[in-house]
């Protein structure tokens, strides 16, 4: 497929991301995919989905509010309706919408404005109006996600809602070059992010100050959007709670990170995990496993094979101490990543090996794993990016993690450095010399052939 990383500026004198090729090859297999539907229409309030149809964009403020809204009716061009002034600015930039295309339009606010204002009514009412005059008001129109006021407003008014989502997310599924190339951008930002956490972390720094540090570093390098940082250290790795706090690190931690972010709206979801000074034996061991896991899936990858065959590789939920599939979902895991963060298609052992799907070139999606210490508290997580090549597939997720990767200089002593495998988890790690009475720091030694690596 050829993967390339570029800068994240356009020049004149080098063929990088071409934004109007992505723009119309996006619209272009939506409305593909619209065609060969039941389905009369798409309604969507969802910012990734109206972003993949309309190429618009207001910030990532609204990500969750619901109140913008685009109708993408069969063999036609998209309309666009924005909040307030953001209407006007399309219509000044987003040439590629049409003339009178970029509507005003505003949807309930989730509730905050009241239901006697009449704004559910007056969405469904813009949308009747559109289907009626293209003769598709009794056509069904696909929804991906509406205020309950909305739906039902929309019903009042003659308009069949059916699911729009599988058709939205099948659409999305295989990328386009442009998307494959923004999304190895994407993940180029996150090693950048790991490397500056790597040197930065020590005992005393704190989660929220690794969260920091990383929103720095992406926003500096042109992130669109942090999405998220989980910044897990401690004896808070086992069980993973998916949320940093200020809990300071301390020598012998495992420490986890899951960075994800955008840059111009495409994604990233890419845990690794570290050792603060020293890594005990069963952190090692932990680390092990977790990466067979991971390179176990890996190994499969290729067109025609299945989600359920790579999810069969994974541990049952019983073997690492949970009750069932949904109890420990998602810490041995795999995701369609784009636009959002969760897409098509989906690995996991309580949905993959009943209802597989099928894996095919042009997909990019995230594998992760997790493997709990035997010291009942410390575990690691590991993930890497791909993008599905013609005969298998290559990792866009850069930043060491073959092994365990001890953070924080080495400690030295008179005696040279301590060893930084430890085969305590307490801060006791020596051996004592009856013969000259001395307790002398212990050796570190991990089985043959095993070397912790800083």
């Amino acid at each position: 497929m050829g993967l390339h990383t570029y800068g994240t500026m356009a020049v004149d004198w080098e063929e990088r991301i071409r934004f109007d090729r992505l723009r119309e090859e996006r619209l272009a297999r939506i409305s593909s995919r619209l065609a060969e539907s039941e389905l009369g229409a798409l309604l969507c309030f969802d910012m990734t989905n109206i972003r993949y149809i309309t190429a618009t964009h207001i910030g990532t403020w609204a990500q969750d509010k619901l109140n913008r809204f685009c109708l993408l009716p069969q063999r036609d061009e998209p309309i666009m309706w924005d909040f307030g002034s953001a209407a006007r600015h399309h219509q000044l930039y987003n040439p590629w919408l049409g003339d009178g295309r970029s509507r005003a339009g505003i949807s309930t606010l989730r509730g905050a404005m009241s239901p006697e204002s009449g704004r559910a009514e007056n969405v469904a009412e813009k949308i009747r109006v559109e289907l009626e005059e293209r003769g598709l008001l009794g056509e069904p129109v696909g929804v991906d996600a509406v205020e309950p006021a909305v739906l039902f407003a929309l019903q009042r008014a003659g308009v069949q809602v059916v699911d729009g989502q599988q058709l939205l997310q099948e659409a999305r599924m295989i990328k386009t070059q442009d998307e494959i190339t923004l999304l190895n951008t994407a993940c180029t930002m996150v090693d950048a992010a790991y490397e500056e956490l790597y040197r930065a972390m020590r005992p005393g720094m704190r989660e929220n100050e690794c969260v920091a540090l990383v929103n720095k570093v992406l926003y500096d390098m042109g992130s669109e959007f942090v999405e998220g940082v989980n910044a897990i250290s401690g004896e808070r790795c086992n069980p993973h709670p998916h949320v940093y706090t200020d809990r300071a690190l301390r020598p012998g931690d495992p420490a986890y990170f899951d960075i994800l972010h955008s840059f111009m709206g495409y994604r990233t979801c890419y845990y690794r995990t570290f050792a603060v000074a020293s890594a005990s034996r069963a952190l090692v061991d932990a680390y092990k496993r977790c990466r067979y896991y991971l390179d176990a899936a890996i190994d499969l990858i290729r067109p025609g094979v299945t989600t359920g065959d790579v999810a069969e590789v994974w541990p049952a939920a019983e073997e690492f101490g949970f009750a069932d599939e949904e109890a420990a979902f998602a810490l041995q895991f795999g995701h369609g990543v784009g636009l959002a963060i969760w897409e098509k298609p989906i690995f996991s052992r309580l949905v993959s090996l009943d209802h597989p799907e099928e894996i095919q070139e042009g997909m990019v999606f995230a594998l992760e794993t997790f493997w709990p210490s035997s010291d009942g508290w410390s575990a690691a997580r590991i993930e890497e990016q791909l993008v599905v090549t013609a005969d298998g597939c290559e990792v866009i997720t850069r930043f060491p993690a073959e092994d365990l990767v001890i953070a924080g200089k080495p400690y030295y002593t008179v005696g040279g450095t301590l060893p930084l495998g430890r085969e305590h988890e307490s801060n006791r790690n020596t051996r004592l010399d009856s013969e000259t009475h001395e307790a002398l720091p212990g050796d570190g030694r991990m089985p043959a052939g095993d070397p912790v690596r800083l």
